[in-house]
Formats: C-alpha cells, structure tokens, sequence
C-alpha cells in the first residue's frame, strides 16, 4: 500500500520595498506585500504551514496559520540564499559597479556565485533537506511552505530535474504560488 504524498505549495513572500538581493536580510513585508499575500491565498485550502524564519515570510505565515487554525513550524533550512557580499547592495549599483559579475552570475549562479555567498550546492542541500522533511512529515497533508524567490528557482530546478544553472529561467513575482510534486523528482543534478 502507497504512503499518500504531501502536496507542497511554494509560495514566495509579498513585496518588501527593496531593489536587492536581500538574501538573509529580515525585512518586514510593506501593506502592498501583505495585500500581495492575501491576494494569493484566498482560495487556497492547506491543513499545515511550514515557512522561512526570515519576516517577509514568517510575519504572514503565523498571522495566516493562526486566522485559519493551521499548525505553524519555522525551518531555517528555507531562509533565502546567502549573496555574501551583494546581500542589501541595490540592484542598480551591482549593475553599475559589477554588471559583469551580476551578468554571469545570473547565466549561472553554479560557477558563478556572488563574492563571499553560500555556494549553490550547499544552498541546493539545505532546502532538499527541508523539503525531504515536510514531505515525510507531512505525508497525505496539503502544505504551504511561504519561502523565496531563490529557493523557489532552486526547489523547482531540482524537483524538475534541470541543471542548477537554470535557476535564472523561472519566473517567481511576489506572492506567486508554486505546485510542487516533490516525490517525483529525479536524482539531484549537477552544475551543469
């Protein structure tokens, strides 16, 4: 007899007011980002929700879990991507000083990570372990997982079997919700 997966939903936070990578930065969500949220989910149905520590996530995750008598865990393992030395740098002053770097950064995040960053593989480890978690821990349930744009591109790179380099192809707008069939996804790629 099968085990019943859990049905994973991403959804990445409401806007924040900023123009960077923001990366580990705990930023609130603006009144534009929880309306964004709001917007997102009236329809939805989950029976737990499992999000980011990180505010722009955890803020909405615990008003919405608590409005809808849903159980809330934190996981540290869904916090965005570490930029390192990009992390709160405006985007338009990468592109002015290091438009290069930023270039091939967005061609390929695997080779070509940020100066001081978490490396791709190790950032691709931390959210497979907490996807591997929520799926065992939450077999036959409907998930909600509030995390972020870069571990949204990862999840979806990983759980579609493409490259990590192909982070860059998705697109992830604010309080956008992602269907995730995390038990069928191939072995791990490489960086290729």
């Amino acid at each position: 007899m099968s085990v019943p997966q859990a049905r994973i939903d991403l959804l990445r936070h409401g806007d924040t007011g900023h123009a960077s990578f923001r990366g580990q930065l705990d930023d609130p969500l603006t009144g534009l980002g929880w309306r964004q949220l709001r917007a997102a989910v009236i329809d939805g149905e989950w029976d737990v929700v499992v999000s980011s520590p990180l505010r722009r996530c955890a803020d909405f995750a615990r008003v919405h879990a608590a409005a809808h008598d849903l159980p809330l865990q934190l996981d540290p393992r869904l916090a965005e991507y570490r930029f390192g030395d990009w992390e709160g740098v405006p985007m338009q002053v990468l592109a002015d000083t290091q438009g290069e770097a930023l270039g091939r950064f967005w061609a390929d995040p695997v080779r070509f990570p940020p100066p001081g960053a978490e490396s791709i593989d190790a950032f691709a480890r931390r959210l497979a372990g907490a996807l591997d978690a929520i799926a065992a821990d939450h077999a036959g349930q409907r998930v909600l997982v509030p995390t972020h744009g870069g571990a949204i591109r990862l999840l979806r790179c990983l759980a579609e079997g493409r490259p990590l380099c192909a982070m860059s192809d998705y697109e992830v707008g604010h309080a956008s919700l992602h269907r995730l069939d995390w038990a069928a996804r191939p072995a791990v790629p490489g960086p290729a």
